[in-house]
């Protein structure tokens, strides 16, 4: 298993034992694509998978033979040269052509993964984790080479792919397209799976049935992948539930503006480019110089969305987040940002902290307002040094008092972002990314920081270097806001401009790295207005992102559901909130808010001193329940039942890696009435083994609870006569707690 390369043939086998991928060298130098799914018997030759035939109005590339690039499936296209579909990656010359012609030059086969320069992307631990091959192929007039990078994991249904372009060419060459990876599929046969809705409303699920042209999913806001399409797609096939059917992953690791794309072609093949967007992209490459795509993760599963899904969640939570928190259990913790506000002085805050301890919670989060002349979102962003008017001892000093109470302190910060009233805007105006002579826009009274520059970076890393050093810090949520508008780095040339946009990633990336390198023991957690940078390099370096601004629990059954399609337990921000909510004003039992959070990083987002005593009883065992299964909530293996999208309830559940302990989340919307007797299939027991479950109060065989399924019938099987006592109404929920004999 790994990669094996047929030398007579010319091609290579990527497999193991879930999936096979194989490339071949065709005859013109030109990398083609033969297979990608189910593993396959290796062999010593595959070119009868090679299909060509003669077409009309077809363009061949030699003379009287029917080999055309138009319809042969290729694995890094390039556009112009018969083959008029759209290109994996586009080169101007100086000359003003962008004709290429990139031929296979070498290979290198090797046990393990390198570190992309600059970029997260997944890892191994051992070279036997994983095997990889970088294909280096050549344009001889441009004097340019690509290395086409695979890597296949030994032990999941996992292939990564990278490209990264080098000139040794005497000329300027200008970078206008540069995808991180494509797939040309045999057929198209397919329904796209994208993660899509808005602030919010964030990672809904749409499916779409492809056509003849392109579906795609895009994001253009310069500063996030955005909370409207998550760098994500999947195509299955149109039988392919949770539990069965074919289904391929394309997963982006960045955080700026991509684009997922399938086009499908008149002859029903599918391509699948994914990479940076190429809009506002254009990046010059001189003599010598290199640059490098991003990461794509592709996941292939014959056996449905779950077990793509958890293929996703185990590689993100094990080899794609890093450091001290990888495989700790999150601490509980409280925001104070949904009790106080902006309106709070170190007295709020301590308060809170008491509170919180008596209950049970281990972690004090101080929101924002903290810093510079903070006391509205109009002024202060980007001094990030104390509010003495509200913290008269400062943030080193409160985060010690905190400590002595027995709780861990976190912070606030939104280092990307400044007020125009702000000490550091009169200091530096330069700083803002602004176009000459036109108008500039805002959000939420702020503007964006020019991370493209070094120097912009460097200063930020230091304020925020002094104040988590000079503190008692082990928690910080990394905010981020507004997206970009009338983006231009002052000071800097035309040829800046065109690379503006992805700099600025990889400066949000350099900070990040800095400060994580700098405090290796803080826990990130990641926010952008909620979750509009929910994606794969976010998590390279902060293992948990806030899911959404929209705490409701109803609301988030679909936008946890949607997540969990890629992204793992142990990543989803998810809290208890006050209620009316402040997003939608829903009131809903504070058993279903915590039934709801406990399946993510559980906290409370509330003014705890404003509690009932019964209100706080609840908290306590909340916070108890949590205490006991975040290890099987955070680590185990996740399934997705019934859909929030399809249902009138929702049933999610997750088996501990022993398959001993088992959760089963039910949530009931709405209240019926006289409906069927109801039951749900469990996955992932023990089928032999005796289990006892908590509510029903039974002891079940796993195959029984797998087959016949788990009771979830209640008082709206019937005639609805009861008076509401918690397990009936809307809004209902219960967590079922299994647990092997």
């Amino acid at each position: 298993m790994g990669i094996v390369y047929n030398e007579k043939a010319k091609e290579f086998h990527l497999f193991n034992n879930e999936i096979s991928y194989i490339i071949k060298v065709l005859e013109n130098g030109h990398l083609g694509h033969l297979y990608y799914g189910k593993r396959i018997k290796h062999r010593e030759d595959f070119s009868h998978l090679l299909e060509i035939r003669r077409r009309a109005m077809a363009v061949f590339y030699y003379e009287g033979s029917s080999f055309s690039l138009e319809h042969i499936k290729q694995e890094y296209p390039s556009y112009g040269a018969g083959d008029m579909r759209y290109p994996a990656y586009e080169i101007l010359q100086e000359n003003g052509s962008r004709i290429t012609e990139f031929k296979y030059r070498s290979h290198n086969i090797f046990k393990g993964k390198k570190k992309l320069e600059g970029l997260p992307a997944t890892y191994v631990e051992s070279d036997e984790e994983a095997t990889t091959s970088e294909i280096t192929v050549y344009d001889e007039v441009i004097k340019t080479e690509i290395v086409l990078s695979y890597t296949i994991y030994e032990e999941l249904p996992v292939i990564t792919r990278n490209a990264k372009f080098k000139s040794f060419y005497e000329e300027k060459l200008v970078l206008m397209n540069a995808m991180s990876l494509c797939v040309d599929l045999p057929d198209a046969k397919y329904e796209m799976i994208e993660l899509t809705g808005g602030w919010s409303r964030e990672r809904h699920i749409k499916t779409r049935k492809l056509e003849h042209g392109i579906s795609s999913i895009y994001s253009m806001k310069g500063t996030c992948s955005s909370s409207n399409y998550n760098p994500f797609i999947a195509l299955k096939r149109p039988n392919t539930d949770e539990y069965a059917g074919e289904v391929y992953g394309f997963s982006l690791v960045y955080s700026g503006n991509f684009l997922a794309q399938v086009e499908v072609d008149t002859h029903e093949v599918a391509r699948v480019t994914m990479g940076i967007n190429p809009h506002n992209f254009n990046w010059t490459l001189k003599n010598g110089e290199e640059f490098q795509t991003p990461e794509v993760v592709t996941v292939y599963s014959d056996q449905g969305l779950n077990k793509m899904s958890q293929s996703y969640h185990k590689l993100y939570r094990t080899r794609l987040a890093r450091g001290y928190w990888r495989d700790k259990v999150r601490p509980i913790l409280v925001n104070n940002w949904e009790a106080t506000y902006f309106d709070f002085d170190e007295d709020k805050i301590v308060n809170l902290g008491k509170k919180a301890k008596e209950l049970g919670i281990e972690l004090l989060v101080l929101d924002d307002g903290w810093f510079g002349a903070r006391n509205d979102d109009t002024k202060g962003l980007g001094d990030w040094y104390p509010n003495l008017n509200k913290i008269p001892s400062g943030i080193a000093d409160l985060s010690r008092k905190v400590e002595e109470l027995g709780l861990s302190f976190g912070l606030w910060i939104e280092p990307e972002m400044i007020n125009l009233d702000s000490d550091l805007y009169r200091e530096h105006p330069e700083y803002v990314l602004r176009t000459p002579n036109r108008h500039l826009s805002n959000g939420r009274n702020q503007y964006v920081l020019d991370f493209s520059k070094d120097e912009v970076v460097e200063y930020i890393y230091k304020m925020l270097e002094k104040v988590i050093s000079e503190s008692k810090i082990s928690y910080i949520k990394w905010d981020m806001n507004r997206c970009m508008s009338e983006a231009f780095s002052q000071g800097n040339d035309s040829e800046h401009q065109g690379k503006l946009m992805h700099k600025y990633i990889l400066g949000v990336y350099k900070l990040y790295d800095k400060l994580t390198t700098q405090f290796p023991e803080i826990l990130f957690e990641s926010c952008a207005s909620g979750g509009a940078r929910f994606d794969p390099g976010m998590l390279y370096y902060a293992p948990q992102t806030w899911a959404s601004d929209n705490s409701d629990a109803i609301e988030r059954l679909k936008i946890q559901y949607g997540t969990s399609m890629v992204y793992p337990l142990s990543s989803i921000g998810a809290h208890v909130s006050a209620i009316p909510n402040h997003q939608v004003y829903r009131n809903t039992p504070i058993e279903t808010r915590a039934n709801v959070a406990y399946f993510g990083t559980f906290g409370y987002e509330l003014d705890l001193n404003k509690l009932s005593d019964e209100e706080q009883e609840k908290v306590k065992d909340q916070i108890q329940f949590m205490k006991e299964y975040r290890e099987v909530i955070q680590k185990g293996t996740f399934y997705r039942l019934t859909s929030p999208f399809e249902e009138k309830y929702t049933v999610w559940q997750v088996v501990s890696e022993d398959k001993k302990t088992s959760l089963v989340g039910f949530y009931r919307p709405l209240q019926e009435v006289n409906t069927s007797y109801k039951r749900v299939k469990l996955c992932g027991l023990h089928a032999e083994a005796e289990y006892e479950v908590s509510i029903n109060n039974t002891v079940n065989y796993g195959d029984e609870l797998m087959n016949l399924g788990l009771s979830i019938s209640d008082l709206s099987s019937g005639e609805f006569t009861e008076k509401y006592d918690g397990t009936n109404g809307d809004y209902h929920s219960r967590i079922y707690v299994i647990k092997q004999k």
